[in-house]
């Protein structure tokens, strides 16, 4: 990878230190320098560290990424209190990074949208357009398929000739299918979002922005889907305490 990043690493994951400007500026670097091997970028918050933490095969199926981008507060709190410095590196949060992405990235830049349903990738790509009508958008494709239908869908994204092809299935979905796929996929960046999808296509409603600051971000998700997220944020939260701790006493 042609861009050097400087990183913190969190319990056991590598985190870049990075803002929004900065990210956008190196993901157009790679993808205009045409190396021919695709930059997976995760957007990564308590939950996927700690899965990394106490899953070995997530962990494995996770060592292909190239870039982790905290999105979550207290991971970027975390990555500050182990050494990160002021002004070198911010919280970029999916959601938002699409939204700036489409606003001040390269114009020439060309984009593909996998992931989510059909009545939200519509809507998404509605939305994205009215916020930059001049966006090119090379192809899309929800994200309900079977393992057969994988090797078209690769062929579809090559044969778009996207460079950026952003991934919105969710933890664990998309980073498995990035690291199945990355060896195949001839775009210049892929980039796991997951939520952002939803929240810029407006199918799911955001926490409000006071909340990110605060880091509880993960308490309003909970609060409005209790059933599906109780274990991942009752769980993961405390093993990423447990191990953040662990990990520094060690040191």
């Amino acid at each position: 990878m042609s861009v050097e990043q400087k990183s913190i690493t969190v319990i056991n994951t590598p985190c870049v230190l990075t803002t929004h400007a900065k990210l956008t500026q190196d993901i157009t670097e790679v993808c205009q320098s045409s190396t021919g091997s695709t930059l997976s970028v995760d957007f990564t918050n308590v939950h996927i560290v700690a899965m990394r933490s106490e899953d070995s095969d997530f962990e494995s199926t996770t060592s292909s990424v190239d870039w982790f981008v905290s999105d979550s507060q207290v991971l970027t709190w975390a990555i500050s209190w182990l050494g990160g410095k002021k002004g070198q590196h911010e919280r970029v949060y999916g959601p938002d990074f699409l939204d700036y992405f489409v606003r001040n990235g390269d114009p020439m830049l060309t984009h593909y949208f996998f992931g989510a349903s059909q009545e939200c990738l519509d809507k998404l790509l509605i939305e994205l357009k009215k916020i930059n009508p001049e966006l090119k958008i090379a192809g899309s494709r929800n994200g309900y398929f079977k393992d057969a239908d994988n090797p078209r869908i690769v062929d579809d994204i090559n044969e778009s000739n996207a460079d950026v092809l952003w991934v919105g299935l969710g933890t664990p979905k998309q980073q498995a299918w990035i690291n199945q796929h990355k060896g195949q996929l001839k775009v210049g960046a892929a980039l796991a979002v997951g939520f952002a999808f939803d929240v810029n296509a407006g199918t799911k409603t955001d926490a409000p922005k006071f909340l990110g600051p605060l880091g509880l971000t993960w308490l309003y998700r909970l609060a409005a889907e209790p059933r599906r997220l109780w274990h991942r944020y009752t769980h993961y939260n405390w093993v990423f305490i447990r191990d953040l701790y662990r990990s520094v006493n060690k040191a």
